[in-house]
Parts: C-alpha cells; sequence; structure tokens
C-alpha cells in the first residue's frame, strides 16, 4: 500500500496524519518482515478504531474502507477537483496525472488485507468490509455528507478500471461539488480560528501553510441542521414571498439584494431564513452563520468563498448595535464601502427586532448637537447601516384571529392532541397572557406544552 499512497500527485495533500497515510506507513513497516507483532497490532487497532470513528460521525454502513476512500476523494480540495466542481470532466495534460491518481485509488478498493490479518491474528478489516451499523437518528451523524459519500462509494464499487473509476468521480463533482461546501448545508466560523492561526505562525510556519491553515480552520460545517421548511411557518405569506423572490433571483444569477428581517420577537425572522437551506440546498444555496464579533473575518470569509461554485448567504441572527459597538463598521465596508466588489455569489441576510440596527437615544442626538461639528453628517453615518440592505421586511405579531390559526396549525399536525378546538384557544389565550403576548414561538411553546402534558 506504501508505494500506491507513495505515488499520489493530484491528491498528494492527503493529510500525512489521516488513516490511509497511517495505514501505508504501517504496510510499508509489515512488508519489510521487520517489526513488534504486538506493536503493529495496536498501530492498526488505533486506525480502525479511527475509521469507526469517523464512520460514526457520516453514519458510513457496509464497506467502511470503500466509504473512506469515496470520502477522501469527495473532500479532498485541490486545483483540479475545484476546477471540476464547475466543469466536470476536464481537457489537457492534468488527465493524466488524474488518471494515475485513479488507478491507485482502483488498487486501494481492492487492496487485500488478508495476509497481514492472518501474520498478526486480526479480524478487523475483514469486519470493517461487511460493517452492519447499528441505525442511528439523524441528529447523531452528518445526515448531508453520509447521503453523498454513500452514493459515490456504491459508484465506485462499480469500477473496474482507472477510466470508469475517473467518469465515476468526475459526475460526482460535477453534481455536488467537492469538500465541505459540497456536502454540507451550513456552516459557522470556527471560535478557535484566531488562536490556530497564531499558533501555526508563532510554530514558524510558512506564509503559504499559514494561508492554507486559516482556510481549513475559519469556516466549520454545522453537521446537524433543522428540517424546518416554510410551510411549517404559518401566515406571513407576503414575508415568505418576497424572501423567495430576491432568494431565487441570487440562485438564478440575476440582480439580488441584501436582506434585513425585522419586527417582532418570536414572529419567525430566523425560521425564515433556516428553512431557505433546506428549500434550496440541492440548487446550491450554502449559508453561513457570523455573529456580530466575528465581523473582522468577513473579508477571510468572503476571499475563500468567492470562487466557489455555490451562492452564499451570509447570515447574521438578531442584529443590532449599542452606540459604543463599532463593529458595524466591517459589516458596512463589506456591503458596499471596499474597493473589492462582493463577489457575485454572496448576499448578506440579517434579522433583527429593530428596524434600525444602530441604537439611538435622545442623549446621544444631544451629545453630537452639542459637541459635534457636523451632526447631521454623524446621524447619517449611524443610519446608513440599514440602507445597505436593499430589501427590508417586516414580521410583526399576529391579531388574535392570526394567533388562533398558527394554534390550530400547530395543533393538526398532532393528532394525539384530543381537545376540542374551543378549549384549546381557550388555554391558548390562558398562555398567552403569562408569557409575553401572541406570537409563532409563543403558540409552538404552548402546543409543546400542551403534547407534554
Amino acid at each position: 500500500m506504501h508505494n500506491l499512497v507513495s505515488k499520489l500527485i493530484i491528491y498528494r495533500n492527503i493529510g500525512k496524519d489521516s488513516i490511509l497515510y497511517r495505514l501505508s506507513e504501517i504496510c510499508k513497516e509489515f512488508d519489510s518482515g521487520y517489526f513488534d507483532k504486538a506493536d503493529l497490532s495496536n498501530r492498526i487497532l488505533e486506525e480502525i478504531h479511527r475509521l469507526l470513528d469517523t464512520a460514526t460521525t457520516y453514519g458510513f454502513d457496509k464497506n467502511l474502507w470503500h466509504n473512506y476512500l469515496a470520502f477522501l476523494l469527495a473532500m479532498t480540495e485541490t486545483p483540479f477537483t475545484l476546477v471540476a466542481e464547475k466543469k466536470g470532466a476536464i481537457d489537457g495534460t492534468v488527465n493524466e496525472f488524474a488518471k494515475n491518481d485513479f488507478s491507485i485509488f482502483r488498487k486501494l478498493l481492492d487492496y487485500d488485507f488478508s495476509l497481514m490479518e492472518e501474520e498478526l491474528d486480526l479480524s478487523c478489516f475483514t469486519l470493517i468490509q461487511n460493517y452492519n451499523s447499528v441505525e442511528k437518528k439523524e441528529h447523531v451523524y452528518n445526515r448531508n455528507v453520509s447521503v453523498r459519500i454513500q452514493e459515490l462509494s456504491e459508484a465506485i464499487e462499480k469500477t473496474t478500471n482507472e477510466e470508469e473509476l475517473y467518469d465515476a468521480v468526475m459526475e460526482f463533482y460535477k453534481k455536488y461539488g467537492v469538500g465541505q461546501f459540497g456536502m454540507n448545508k451550513a456552516f459557522r466560523i470556527n471560535t478557535n480560528y484566531s488562536r490556530t492561526i497564531a499558533t501555526s505562525a508563532l510554530s514558524g510556519g510558512s506564509e503559504v501553510s499559514v494561508a492554507a491553515k486559516k482556510n481549513a480552520d475559519l469556516i466549520v460545517p454545522i453537521t446537524v441542521t433543522s428540517n424546518v421548511v416554510l410551510d411549517d411557518l404559518v401566515g406571513y405569506e407576503i414575508q415568505k414571498e418576497q424572501l423567495i423572490k430576491n432568494t431565487e433571483a441570487f440562485l438564478e444569477g440575476r440582480p439580488a439584494n441584501n436582506v434585513l428581517l425585522y419586527g417582532d420577537a418570536g414572529t419567525g425572522k430566523s425560521t425564515s431564513i433556516k428553512a431557505l437551506i433546506n428549500h434550496y440546498y440541492e440548487k446550491g444555496l450554502r449559508i453561513i452563520e457570523v455573529y456580530k464579533h466575528e465581523f473582522q473575518y468577513l473579508r477571510d470569509i468572503i476571499s475563500i468563498i468567492k470562487g466557489r461554485n455555490y451562492r452564499f448567504i451570509i447570515y447574521m441572527d438578531d442584529l443590532s448595535f449599542e452606540g459604543a459597538e463599532t463593529e458595524y463598521k466591517y459589516l458596512k465596508a463589506v456591503i458596499e464601502g471596499d474597493l473589492e466588489v462582493k463577489p457575485e455569489n454572496v448576499l448578506i441576510y440579517a434579522t433583527s427586532n429593530r428596524r434600525h440596527l444602530l441604537r439611538e437615544t435622545f442623549s446621544d442626538r444631544t451629545e453630537i448637537e452639542e459637541d459635534d461639528v457636523h451632526p447631521v453628517d454623524t446621524m447619517a453615518e449611524r443610519r446608513s447601516l440599514s440602507d445597505r440592505f436593499g430589501v427590508a421586511i417586516g414580521y410583526f405579531k399576529p391579531d388574535r384571529q392570526e394567533y388562533y390559526n398558527i394554534i390550530l396549525a400547530l395543533a393538526a399536525q398532532h393528532p394525539e392532541l384530543s381537545i376540542s378546538e374551543e378549549e384549546l384557544l381557550h388555554k391558548a389565550d390562558q398562555w398567552e397572557i403569562r408569557h409575553g403576548g401572541r406570537s409563532g414561538r409563543t403558540a409552538q411553546q404552548f402546543v409543546d406544552f400542551m403534547l407534554g402534558n
């Protein structure tokens, strides 16, 4: 195996600490004939343990070895795979290098571990190639990745040579893409990002290695996302229609705007945005959640995603700023102020309880009028952030009948809730009084309470 792995070219950047490389080192030592049986067995079992952890994370099943090789092919980002993501099969000399690698992967798929098992009295390789996984709930593993990796694994199992393997993988790249953006719906910022970069730089990493570390570590997938869809949000049809029109224009490459969803708490602003990824994931929509204390990374985020074959919404939930906070200036610059134009595959969607995102007080105005030479300019600068969202959609508390409609629609999803409509609405009125007024959130909490009692 070591002789095979060492000859990879396109996929040479698969990590040296990967299961593949570590197993190849083990095989090299085994083939030499000079090894300690106990030590080699322990190292093999450690890699099998890591493989089982990976299988649990991504819901692998049946032939875990094939699943793992499919995972490497699907997740390894190189200039070749990124171009294939946009165009599928590629013309040119690079194909000769690619087919060299696919020839190696074809041999790895059929690699025979039986001699090693016999010599070391192990059965682990046989077991992982005939694995019957325990059925898991979806929140336990990353289903988005699992479905696609299983599909690729089954496709490459059917191939008999490097040409067929090449075709299968190119078709996969064109259909789904490559790497974490190809496999996942939603992403967040790595909270350890700054420390990771500082450590990499202090340890003597070159500019190239530090930059690569940044790209790898800044944006990380959210492996479990809500299954909510827009139809789950009762009412707000005009608001949802506005959001859908803007998002579909964005996905189709037509002019689209940044969007601010503002209004009362609990009315479905965040739910509306979260539902978009379930509607439009298959059409290439991805969402990156960014909090205001992370705005300093916005330029880095955009530099990573601007060349990809996806449409990205940078999602900012519950956005507002106090007078002393300055993070809003990063956001203003990214939306319209930079010399570098915001890429056409990036929009910003934000939710807020406030129409004007920067909080103002009468004392602020008094202070500005007394001390500021140009008070009008200062007030305009504070208000200009909201103006940079081309679409503003208001979500407000429902009236009583709308609140009742939400209650009844939610209750209808649970036939086990045996209670008359009159009594249900009477109890809903009592709940509303004790729990902060009418809203979709209050209605959902009430129905959950009724189901649990």
